[in-house]
């Protein structure tokens, strides 16, 4: 009888090393939501959140951005994905109708351990967003993150790789 030699080879692999190991992700977003800022009076006056983005996904036009957004701009970000995308969009924190009321005591939505609260619940929710794949090729996320001014009368469409 013929001896058969089996047709398959192993991949030949470097070992991995605690560098590698615990390392950054080769592809990632890097999302960070801070400093906040409440500018305007009376019924004018609102929070905004520095988004800073740092990413080396090759779909994304810029490596690095930072804009400012309104908990409003993060409401309108959900709505377009989940209208437009397949995917599962995870809720935001609450928008707070009790803590506006008047006579409360305190600063309502304008108080210090509400915003920081409100700032955490912001970026675990943007995080997991942009960690999705299927949420990166939307076009209304690279606005949110990339563009100064978000253009609402945008056509909803797929970014495409350059």
């Amino acid at each position: 009888m013929a001896e058969t030699v089996a047709d398959t080879w192993r991949l030949i692999t470097n070992p991995e090393n605690l560098n590698d190991a615990y390392g950054p992700p080769s592809n990632f977003p890097e999302i960070d939501v801070s400093n906040s800022q409440t500018v305007g009076v009376g019924r004018g006056r609102f929070t905004t959140y520095e988004i800073r983005v740092k990413t080396n996904l090759p779909i994304f036009k810029l490596k690095e951005s930072t804009v400012r957004r309104r908990y409003s701009g993060f409401e309108w970000l959900r709505c377009e994905l989940e209208r437009e995308s397949k995917v599962v969009v995870p809720p935001l924190p609450g928008n707070a109708f009790l803590r506006q009321l008047p006579f409360r005591g305190d600063d309502g939505i304008f108080d210090d351990n509400f915003i920081e609260e409100r700032k955490q619940g912001l970026e675990q929710f943007i995080n997991k967003v942009a960690g999705h794949p299927l949420a990166q090729n939307e076009r209304c996320l690279h606005m949110f993150f990339q563009d100064e001014i978000t253009d609402k009368s945008y056509t909803p469409s797929k970014i495409r790789h350059a």
